[in-house]
């Protein structure tokens, strides 16, 4: 009986071996497929990029108060899911001095953009924004752009663009700390764009 037993040892063996196998073939497969479809989603992550400058780059002098202060192109792309609308704002906060900040300075307030504009043509304000769109003060306080105008030093410029799922309501006299207070709860997604500028003088 027991050299019966053991004459089954290699055939059972084999099957635990090949069963081993399988599994671990399935748990590599659902691993592929989850990195796959976590790449996916890293891939047609929310994006905003200008034709003007690269991210990090310097921002030409026509775009500042030392050139014709208009506002660069910009264009993004891959809204996630449910984006409802998509809110805009521009600061610097490096200033007065990147060496010593102090404050961060708002360049340009933007809300209810619709999701499917795809972008800002440059000049903006007077080529027309997309319908529906709201302006908010900037630190000039004034509705608008405000290119960059360092008073000292290099500073960054952060172009950030935000994705929500509402429309928000109409906030009268639009501040930058209005605009983010409506649109806690509402971002599905943000991405930002930086550039940099130094006063050549």
């Amino acid at each position: 009986m027991v050299r019966a037993d053991i004459s089954q040892w290699p055939g059972r063996l084999l099957s635990i071996i090949v069963l081993s196998l399988m599994s671990y073939g399935q748990h590599v497969q659902a691993a592929g497929e989850h990195q796959t479809h976590s790449e996916r989603q890293a891939s047609m992550a929310l994006t905003i990029t200008s034709p003007a400058f690269q991210h990090k780059g310097d921002i030409p002098a026509r775009y500042s108060c030392d050139g014709d202060d208009i506002s660069p192109e910009l264009r993004w792309s891959d809204m996630p899911a449910g984006t409802k609308s998509l809110v805009l704002i521009v600061d610097d906060p490096d200033a007065p001095d990147p060496a010593a900040p102090k404050m961060t300075w708002v360049h340009w307030v933007l809300y209810n953009i619709p999701p499917d504009a795809g972008g800002l043509p440059k000049q903006a304000a007077s080529a027309g924004l997309p319908p529906g769109t709201g302006e908010g003060l900037n630190d000039w306080k004034r509705a608008g752009y405000g290119g960059p105008c360092p008073p000292i030093g290099t500073h960054r410029y952060f172009f950030k663009l935000y994705a929500l799922d509402a429309v928000l309501p109409d906030p009268g006299e639009a501040t930058r700390a209005k605009v983010e207070q409506a649109m806690q709860g509402h971002i599905l997604e943000q991405a930002e764009l930086i550039g940099t500028y130094k006063r050549q003088r």
